[in-house]
């Protein structure tokens, strides 16, 4: 597939470098310009191009910003193709996107996106964490491969999302229609807790969509308050996860 991947933080560098190998024609553009991208990023055939540019002549458009700026990439999206799939990788936490007024408590995040874009989109990566996104990924079949979660509301994008959720190294679970997708939003028994695909339909089924604001709240306290900016004590990637398990399951 000719896929743009529009941002290059830890879920984007990943996105871009997994989906090339996999032999997807990828082209990758930031805010910054493309001489600020990596070249380790472009290692397995990814160019880097204007943001423009990453979304002409494509099948997919993965969106991989926080979502403070998905109102600045939606005159780009509207120009696009009726048949071409938009994936929204980001998550919200009130307390990191304090300008975003616009999305009310409660709110299913990807309803707002579909709102600022004007157009459907899937859900995926976004219930994964970072690191183990970037380390974690297995052959189909390894009885230990991790899942992601994937909402769509129309068959193809279900489809485009879901195959390429599997084409990054991890099983891909369905997990219903945008409407529900405030199932794999942070707070969540699936939220980078690293299950299976035997482990990830219960999860989805146990979310208790009111209790996930605070659960999330908790869970980004918990990680500020261990920072120091020095990476002395920050907490690592295996402490994250199981801090969300203690928290959201």
């Amino acid at each position: 597939m000719k896929i743009g991947i529009l941002g290059t933080g830890h879920i984007g560098k990943t996105l871009v470098l997994v989906l090339s190998a996999a032999g997807h024609e990828v082209k990758v553009a930031n805010s910054r310009g493309p001489k600020s991208i990596d070249a380790e990023m472009l290692a397995n055939g990814a160019r880097a191009v204007e943001a423009a540019e990453a979304v002409v002549d494509v099948d997919v458009v993965i969106l991989s910003i926080p979502l403070l700026r998905i109102a600045d990439v939606a005159p780009l999206i509207a120009a696009l193709p009726a048949e071409t799939v938009v994936i929204d990788t980001s998550n919200y936490y009130p307390a990191r996107d304090s300008g975003m007024n616009a999305i009310e408590a409660g709110q299913v995040e990807s309803l707002w996106v579909v709102e600022q874009l004007g157009r459907p989109v899937a859900k995926a990566w976004n219930a994964i964490g970072s690191d183990s996104f970037a380390n974690k990924a297995k052959p189909a079949g390894d009885p230990d491969r991790l899942a992601i979660p994937v909402s769509a509301d129309d068959d193809r994008s279900r489809t485009v999302g879901m195959a390429l959720v599997e084409d990054s190294g991890f099983d891909a679970v369905y997990a219903g229609t945008l409407a529900d997708s405030w199932r794999q939003q942070p707070g969540s028994p699936c939220y980078c807790t690293d299950l299976t695909r035997q482990e990830m339909p219960a999860a989805l089924a146990s979310a208790v969509k009111e209790r996930l604001p605070k659960r999330r709240d908790l869970g980004y306290e918990a990680v500020v308050e261990r920072m120091t900016g020095t990476g002395a004590r920050d907490p690592s990637a295996e402490f994250l996860v199981s801090l969300n398990r203690v928290l959201f399951m």
